[in-house]
C-alpha cells in the first residue's frame, strides 16, 4: 500500500531491460560466444596437431616398424594419454598407458578362455577394474582398463591379432610419453599476457568510472557497473593459464628453467581477483552516488584517472614478462596523494576513497611487494 510519503520518491532504476535492447543484446552475447570459441580453438590447436600427430606416429610405429597388421591400439593410447589439456600430463599418459594394456591384456586372455557373451564381459570388466586398483591405479586407469577389456572382447573374432594388442597400447604410450615432453612457449607466455589483460580490464573500469564521477551521468554509470560485474571471466582464464603454465614446466623438461617465471605470475591471480573485485566496488558505489545525486570532490575524479594510468603502466610491464616494479613508485606518490586529497562527509565519497586506496595496495602487491607492505606503503588519511 502506497502512503503520503511515498509521493515524491525517486522511482527505482529499471531491472529489466527496455524492449529495443532485448535483440541488440543477444547478437552482442552471440558475437562473444563465437569469439570465445575461435579463441579457444586457436588456443588448443598446438594440442589438437599434437594429438593427430602422435596417433599417425603410433600407428607407423606399431604398424610399420613392429609389424602388427591392425595395431588399433596404438593411436588410442596415444590421443588419450595426451588429451587436449597440459594438466597432469605425465601422469595421465602413464595411466592411460598401463590402463589400456592391462584392459587389452586381460580382454585378450579371458575371451581366448571363456568365449565372448553378457556374462563374460561383465566377468572380464570386473577383473579388469579389479586389477588396476590393485596397481593402485587412479579414476583414469581403472577406466581405461575397463573400457579397453570391452572393445577387444568385442573385437576378438580374429585371432590372429591376440596378445599383441597390448604391445600397442604400450607403444601408443610411449609415442604420447614424448610428445608430451614437447610444449611450445605459447602456454608459458599465457599467464603474464592473462595478467596484463586484467590489469587492462581494471584501467579501462577506472577510467569509465572517473568519467561517470565528472558527468553524474546514472545510466553511464549503471552501464560501467554492469561492465564491472561481468568480469569474473577475466580471472577464471587468468587461473586457467597459470594453472596450465604450471603443469607445463612440471610436465616438460625443456620448459623447466621457466619454471620461476611463470610461479611468479600465478601467485599474481590473487591480488589481480582482488583488484578487479575492489574497482567494481568502487564502480557500485559511483553508480549509486549519481543515482542519489550524491556529490564527490572535485579531486576524486582525476585521483581515479590517476589510477587507471598507474594500472596502466602496471599491465606494460607484465606484459614484457617483468614484475611491474618500475610501476610502484607512482602507485606509491598517489597513495600519498590519497592520504592528503579533500575529503567527503556523505557515505559515498568515503567510500570511494576507501577503494581507491585499496585498488593502489593491490596493484602494489601485483608489483611484487608483500600485501601488508603494500598496506604500509600508503600513509593514513588525513584528519578531517
Amino acid at each position: 500500500m502506497r502512503t503520503h510519503r511515498d509521493h515524491g520518491r525517486r522511482p527505482r532504476l529499471p531491472l529489466v531491460q527496455r524492449p529495443g535492447e532485448t535483440l541488440d543484446l543477444v547478437v552482442a552475447r552471440g558475437r562473444t560466444s563465437m569469439g570465445t570459441r575461435l579463441l579457444r580453438l586457436r588456443l588448443r590447436s598446438w594440442q589438437i596437431g599434437q594429438c593427430a600427430v602422435a596417433a599417425g606416429v603410433a600407428w607407423f610405429v606399431a604398424h610399420d616398424l613392429i609389424g602388427h597388421p591392425m595395431p588399433f591400439f596404438a593411436p588410442i593410447a596415444a590421443v588419450v594419454g595426451l588429451g587436449t589439456s597440459y594438466g597432469q600430463r605425465l601422469r595421465r599418459v602413464g595411466e592411460v598407458t598401463v590402463g589400456v594394456a592391462v584392459g587389452v591384456f586381460l580382454g585378450d586372455l579371458l575371451s581366448h578362455a571363456i568365449g565372448t557373451g553378457y556374462w563374460q564381459i561383465a566377468l572380464i570388466v570386473a577383473l579388469s577394474m579389479t586389477t588396476a586398483l590393485l596397481l593402485d591405479a587412479g579414476n583414469l586407469l581403472v577406466t581405461q582398463a575397463a573400457v579397453q577389456s570391452v572393445v577387444v572382447s568385442v573385437l576378438s573374432a580374429n585371432s590372429q591379432y591376440a596378445f599383441t594388442r597390448w604391445l600397442d597400447a604400450v607403444v601408443g604410450g610411449v609415442v604420447a610419453l614424448v610428445a608430451a615432453s614437447l610444449v611450445p612457449r605459447a602456454p608459458l607466455r599465457r599467464p603474464r599476457e592473462q595478467a596484463a589483460l586484467v590489469v587492462d580490464k581494471v584501467a579501462d573500469l577506472l577510467r569509465a568510472t572517473g568519467d561517470c564521477m565528472d558527468d553524474g551521468d546514472v545510466e553511464h554509470a549503471m552501464d560501467v557497473l554492469a561492465d564491472a560485474r561481468s568480469t569474473d571471466r577475466f580471472v577464471r582464464e587468468l587461473q586457467s593459464a597459470a594453472d596450465e603454465g604450471l603443469s607445463v614446466v612440471a610436465s616438460s623438461p625443456f620448459r623447466r628453467r621457466h619454471a620461476a617465471g611463470v610461479r611468479r605470475m600465478a601467485d599474481l591471480v590473487g591480488p589481480l581477483d582482488n583488484a578487479l573485485r575492489n574497482t567494481r566496488v568502487l564502480a557500485r558505489r559511483v553508480a549509486i552516488a549519481a543515482y542519489r545525486r550524491e556529490p564527490l570532490p572535485e579531486g576524486y575524479p582525476q585521483l581515479v584517472r590517476d589510477l587507471a594510468a598507474c594500472a596502466d603502466a602496471v599491465a606494460d610491464e607484465l606484459r614484457a614478462g617483468r614484475l611491474a616494479e618500475a610501476a610502484r613508485p607512482g602507485l606509491v606518490a598517489l597513495g600519498h596523494a590519497s592520504s592528503a586529497v579533500a575529503r567527503a562527509h556523505g557515505l559515498s565519497g568515503e567510500v570511494v576513497l576507501a577503494q581507491v586506496r585499496s585498488v593502489i595496495a593491490d596493484l602494489l602487491a601485483v608489483s611484487g611487494m608483500d600485501p601488508m607492505e603494500a598496506t604500509d606503503a600508503i600513509p593514513p588519511l588525513a584528519e578531517t
